[in-house]
């Protein structure tokens, strides 16, 4: 499914990996991000670490009957992050964003932690 745009001078399709890749985008620039996560766990509760070049496997774009747009997005945290305070950010910027580049409302902005990287020095 996509997102369809009308205008008077025609429509646009934007697909929901476009929407995925801006939103990954949004989110890897806020504070306390350490990447994005796939939002499969690999066996015995792993977390793979999605590239830049593929948010998508990190974010999930929904439309429900009424084309209302839900997102989900799987992050990894920096130890010591109030993840309360990541999250909220997250939301912030992504609805912001969206609404923004695209003139699209985000009804709901979902986030799971799958994981906290925590760095030798």
């Amino acid at each position: 499914m996509s997102l369809e745009l009308k205008s008077q001078l025609g429509n646009v399709d934007v697909s929901n990996d476009v929407i995925a890749n801006l939103t990954g985008g949004l989110v890897s620039q806020c504070p306390g991000v350490v990447g994005m996560a796939s939002r499969q766990q690999l066996k015995d509760g792993f977390t793979e670490l999605v590239k830049k070049d593929n948010y998508s496997r990190g974010i999930v774009v929904r439309f429900d009957e009424s084309d209302t747009l839900s997102i989900d997005v799987y992050i990894i945290v920096s130890y010591g992050s109030r993840i309360s305070e990541v999250a909220h950010q997250i939301q912030s910027e992504v609805r912001q964003g969206i609404q923004s580049m695209l003139g699209v409302l985000v009804e709901t902005i979902n986030v799971f932690v799958q994981g906290v990287s925590v760095e030798n020095d």
